[in-house]
């Protein structure tokens, strides 16, 4: 929406300024005289009229020395008086001068303006009444003059028109080629196409000049001559179509592949139509209208009447700029809303405030320039303004070449992007903030390039001088260390992570290639930052060396006051170097078992079986129990009851792990046959039978957990005991060494107690058992003699 309002003010704005210079131009150069030339021969063959000639020029020069004199008096006077009017203080002074040449200029410029309108009332009357001129207005010779000059303009607009028809399809084709065409970036054809038309365009004009030459020398008037009048015409048309060629460019109202400004059709259309008008105006009136009454009239009615055109310039441009402003005010607002960094956002807010006080100011900037400084104020603005228009358009368009080549988002062709899943990621992060550190600089050369066309300050002489050419030598010095330590982060990490890519480099890393690459890559981008800070510090002219010395010092301090910091990362490299753990090992370190989830230079994060996140530091660690290294054990005893068979308890063991060996899920984790240790101890109330399972590293407890319960099964299966732990009841012994009667009750129908508690909630079946007959379910007797 900006882009749609700002632009073209921008390039309405510096095409009437344009406009604006060309009264200068064409007062500077009126057409030549032929007669006064043969007068002056006949004034200078007669004696007597030259010596009266020679009297004249004498008398002249007389009177302009008196005249220098008393300039020279009254400056002298004046030149006094402000010395005697002036204040103590300077500053004062300055003030003081200020509104005085303020009311100088504007009393300069009235004064001017109402010379020139009574100038035009003057010639007007004069030239009606035939007083001032010594000769009445001959109405025949005016039409006769109109008649051709309007012959000359109609058939020079006829064969343009008819040239622009023919060459219509052109602009169609190439507007086509524009929208709808491949092989480069959008930003470069639309350029290539806007150039083509452009040129297309520019050839139309110059045939309908020649054209228009040819037509007005033998086909009107005089066979053979070109006019003044038509010859005038001729070359402001030529000046003027080729201006509107260059708003065609922009707008483009009819082609929507050739307008460079990204706007609607209509608001093309508008802004289209207003400049044609403005520049047909302000230019035919001022090279045509001006110059002709100039030569055929009178000098006075043609400056008069360039001065009504440029007040009619002035008046329509503010009338435009007031009628546009909230427009363009929402429109900026909108784009504003749109930015993403703040200060953009500030500005842009901030201008559409007053974006219409600085375009009313520059219009009357020209204005005064125009009657105060005819002679050199506006060529120069004039200048200024293509220079500004020139070098903000290059701007722009690099901005949107870049925009549109690397500053939308990356897309890699999917087996890059497989090989390197994370490059696109790093690519859309990185390359995005170098572009906006890119459209940074091209705002500031842009805005120093047109400062200096204004002659703000000299650009070419800064940039000679040593302070120029070393801040922009720094400039572009730090922004390609920046480019260069990006590109080579980008690639040494993309080629780390080709490496722990599985489905690229050498296949499936190991834990210890992961753990190590990682640590490398996080070592890399601390190594790279600290030396691309250090080289762009040392490339802006800081001295680097007490930097290092500093931070050595630092580093010794933090060292000794930090010694537990530096054993962590000493020994965190030792344990990295010799592989004692990796990421997803089962280990124990520092008395805490579970498996490392993370591994730093300084510490280890393991997860225990319960699922608490312990951080162990390095220091802490004495050793490294890892149960992840080639191979593990399941180690399982076994106990049978004393009376069992050993053969056939081991029998069963074994038949236990050819079950497990044709298990699906457990076959592909045991690496060897079961073996058997055999009878290890003959414990107090079981025969133990060692044997161990060899398994892959991490399965050793699924394993042993399967073969456990298969174990179970076959030895139930066999009749083999398990031996468990026995209690032995002891009633103690009479005096003779008799054992007592044991008073035991044994509680039954629990059940149906339960459903008669209502009736007896105390009473219960009660059966006396006399010694060594009773039995007491659940509860297990030792021994053989009377006494149990």
């Amino acid at each position: 929406m900006l882009k749609s309002r700002l632009l073209p003010l921008t390039v309405w704005l510096l095409t009437a300024l344009m406009l604006f210079g060309l009264p200068a131009q064409a007062q500077e150069s009126p057409p030549s005289d032929a007669p006064a030339y043969s007068t002056l021969a006949d004034l200078l063959e007669n004696e007597a009229t030259r010596s009266q000639l020679i009297d004249q020029l004498r008398g002249m020069a007389d009177s302009a020395q008196e005249g220098a004199k008393e300039s020279a008096q009254a400056a002298t006077d004046s030149s006094t008086a402000a010395a005697a009017d002036q204040a103590p203080s300077g500053q004062e002074a300055n003030a003081a001068s200020l509104p005085r040449q303020l009311a100088e200029m504007t009393s300069t410029i009235a004064s001017e303006i109402g010379s020139q309108l009574e100038g035009l009332v003057a010639a007007l009357s004069g030239i009606f009444q035939g007083s001032g001129t010594g000769q009445a207005f001959d109405m025949d010779a005016f039409s006769s003059a109109a008649l051709n000059l309007g012959l000359v303009i109609i058939a020079t607009f006829v064969v343009f028109v008819a040239l622009r028809r023919i060459a219509r399809p052109a602009f169609s084709s190439v507007g086509r080629w524009s929208q709808q065409g491949a092989g480069m970036t959008p930003v470069l054809r639309l350029v290539l196409a806007v150039a083509i038309a452009a040129f297309v365009d520019v050839l139309v004009i110059a045939l309908a000049y020649v054209g228009g030459n040819l037509l007005a020398t033998f086909a009107i008037g005089e066979s053979g001559e070109l006019s003044t009048r038509a010859s005038l015409f001729l070359n402001a048309f030529l000046v003027i179509e080729l201006l509107k060629a260059g708003v065609r460019m922009l707008f483009a109202s009819r082609y929507e592949g050739l307008r460079l400004l990204p706007i609607t059709a209509k608001e093309a259309s508008y802004w289209n139509r207003w400049l044609a008008r403005l520049i047909g105006l302000v230019g035919y009136g001022l090279m045509v209208v001006v110059p002709l009454l100039n030569y055929y009239l009178s000098p006075a009615l043609g400056e008069g009447v360039g001065a009504l055109i440029m007040i009619a310039a002035f008046i329509y441009a503010v009338g435009v700029v007031l009628k546009n402003r909230q427009r363009l005010r929402d429109g900026i607002n909108a784009h504003a809303a749109k930015a993403t960094m703040s200060a953009t956002r500030v500005s842009l807010k901030l201008f559409a405030r007053v974006w219409h006080l600085l375009a009313i100011a520059y219009f009357l900037m020209v204005l005064v320039l125009t009657f105060t400084r005819p002679e050199d104020a506006l060529p120069f603005v004039m200048i200024a303004t293509l220079q500004t228009l020139v070098v903000v358009g290059a701007g722009m368009l690099i901005s949107s070449f870049l925009t549109q080549t690397i500053g939308k988002r990356i897309r890699l062709p999917d087996d890059l992007k497989r090989k390197l899943p994370l490059l696109e990621t790093r690519l859309n992060a990185y390359v995005p903030n170098l572009l906006r550190v890119v459209r940074v600089l091209i705002l500031i050369t842009v805005i120093m390039i047109a400062a200096s066309a204004w002659g703000i300050f000299d650009l070419a002489a800064w940039y000679a001088t040593d302070l120029g050419h070393g801040l922009v030598a720094k400039v572009v010095s730090v922004l390609l260390i920046v480019t260069v330590a990006m590109a080579i982060w980008i690639g040494l990490a993309s080629l780390i992570e080709h490496r722990l890519n599985p489905e690229t480099g050498s296949g499936e890393p190991t834990a210890r290639a992961q753990t190590l690459l990682s640590l490398f890559r996080n070592a890399l981008a601390i190594t790279i930052i600290a030396m691309t800070l250090m080289i762009a510090l040392s490339e802006i002219g800081i001295n680097i060396g007490p930097l290092i010395a500093g931070a050595g010092v630092l580093g010794l301090a933090i060292g000794f006051g930090a010694q537990k910091l530096v054993q962590d990362i000493i020994t965190g490299v030792f344990i990295q170097v010799e592989n004692a753990m990796n990421t997803g090992d089962v280990v124990t370190v520092g008395g805490v078992t579970g498996t490392a989830e993370r591994l730093s230079i300084r510490s280890v994060g393991i997860r225990d079986l319960s699922g608490t996140y312990h951080i162990v530091p390095f220091s802490s660690v004495d050793t490294v129990s890892n149960y992840m290294r080639e191979f593990a054990y399941h180690v399982g005893e076994y106990g049978i009851a004393y009376r069992e068979s050993i053969d056939e308890a081991i029998e069963c063991l074994k038949d236990a792990f050819e079950e497990l060996s044709a298990s699906d899920d457990h076959k592909q984790n045991l690496l060897a046959p079961l073996e058997v240790a055999g009878v290890i101890a003959l414990a107090d109330s079981s025969v133990n039978i060692r044997v161990r399972l060899k398994t892959t590293p991490g399965t050793q407890w699924a394993t042993g957990r399967a073969y456990n319960r298969l174990v179970k099964m076959h030895f139930d299966a066999a009749g083999i005991e398990i031996p468990f732990p026995h209690t032995t009841l002891y009633f103690g012994e009479d005096k003779d060494g008799s054992a007592p009667a044991g008073n035991i009750r044994v509680l039954e129908g629990r059940a149906k107690r339960r459903s008669s508690a209502d009736k007896d909630d105390e009473s219960h079946d009660e059966q006396p058992v006399e010694q060594g007959k009773g039995s007491i379910p659940a509860v297990d007797y030792d021994g053989e003699s009377d006494e149990t």
